[in-house]
């Protein structure tokens, strides 16, 4: 915990105005580095990343949502990949994340043997319920449960011909129950504290594979929580007619599953929040942002659009209706009105070893920061 102060004194110690891309930079360095572990589930990848939010919103000057403590503990269950995890076809040995990504809801296997092709992409060995399949690009998410065989996904580059020959060694471990947390602060209003904005971004990534390969995550989504943070210090040192509100989601990689628990267990009525911002991915931005549940709030979309046409902020805001994509949606289930914002354009790494801090442009970091205070201030009819 101590050397979360110490970084966060330095984001702490600048100026007010918390846009700053420097401190961006560094808070988005930090939430991926191996330290983090891909803010997921092993090396206690998450909880180190809940700490540092946590001591972010207290260093800031947030309240707790409730009680005195800002996590909001909940668990689920997954499928995790702590130890051994080699792969050998055709006699060459593959790279973890690189080469190849073992399917995530693969059981542990030490097997050796010679795969039968099943079509152009597939081969498995059904004996020892091994399958493979070639890919162009490798991905990854998290599983909430465990198969009965082993499945690698093999990128097509990495091998020549088809796989015929195969050695493996995969370690497993199902965890029923993983102990996470959303992190939830407040900064009470001035005014009308009854009335509630709120912005939400999830912090969790997909974790390790193995233990030499983790998955950094920086647009998705150390990019969202570092622009939170940002307008949660700005907000803290600027107290606002409304209450504003703040939650970093644990489980969105594994479906959802913080927002889904926020929303059946609040700690706000949710009938007093006048509106909701998802960020999720907002590290680029090169052709604007796309904002999804435009065609349902038409009205507090063309305030963001006139906003955006007075001030000159982003090249474009492009339309999308309802989906169920990010933490915004089991809100809009609920009849909260609310936004999720992406970027677009720039890098394309997602899901896979290359999303990485030293890569991520964070294009339009300071614009959408301007353009989320002009929109909140309207919304408050300031």
């Amino acid at each position: 915990m101590k050397k979360y102060l110490l970084i966060l004194f330095l984001f702490v110690a600048g100026p007010v105005l918390s846009q700053d891309i420097h401190n961006a930079r560094k808070m988005v360095k930090e939430l991926t580095s191996k330290t983090m572990w891909g803010r997921g589930y092993t090396n206690n990848g998450m909880g180190k990343a809940a700490n540092f939010i946590s001591s972010a919103f207290k260093s800031y000057g947030l309240s707790p949502m409730s009680g005195t403590d800002f996590k909001q503990p909940f668990s689920y269950p997954v499928n995790t990949f702590p130890g051994k995890m080699r792969v050998t076809i055709n006699d060459k040995k593959l790279s973890p994340g690189k080469d190849f990504i073992v399917m995530p809801q693969s059981i542990g296997k030490i097997a050796k043997g010679k795969f039968e092709q099943k079509d152009s992409i597939t081969f498995a060995d059904t004996s020892q319920r091994v399958v493979a399949v070639l890919k162009d690009k490798l991905t990854w998410s998290p599983a909430i449960l465990q198969d009965d065989f082993t499945g690698i996904q093999i990128n097509k580059k990495a091998i020549k011909g088809y796989p015929i020959n195969f050695e493996i060694n995969i370690e497993n471990s199902f965890i029923p129950e993983f102990n996470a947390a959303n992190i939830c602060g407040i900064v009470k209003g001035t005014e009308t504290p009854d009335s509630v904005l709120v912005i939400t971004a999830h912090y969790d990534h997909l974790g390790g594979m193995g233990s030499k390969t983790y998955f950094p995550g920086a647009n998705d989504n150390a990019s969202g929580i570092s622009l939170l943070l940002s307008l949660a210090k700005y907000y803290a040192a600027n107290p606002q007619p409304y209450t504003m509100a703040f939650i970093c989601f644990a489980g969105e990689e594994a479906g959802l599953l913080g927002s889904k628990y926020f929303t059946e267990h609040p700690l706000l009525s949710l009938e007093k929040i006048r509106f909701l911002i998802n960020v999720d991915m907002v590290g680029t931005g090169q052709t604007g942002i796309t904002v999804v549940n435009a065609t349902i709030h038409t009205k507090e979309f063309s305030i963001l659009n006139q906003l955006n046409d007075k001030n000159k902020y982003l090249i474009k805001i492009n339309s999308r209706g309802k989906a169920a994509n990010s933490d915004h949606y089991f809100f809009t289930e609920k009849n909260v009105p609310a936004f999720f914002i992406y970027t677009t354009g720039g890098i394309d790494a997602y899901h896979d070893i290359y999303d990485r801090a030293k890569t991520l442009p964070l294009t339009e970091y300071q614009d959408l920061f301007k353009l989320f205070v002009d929109f909140n201030a309207a919304l408050m009819n300031k």
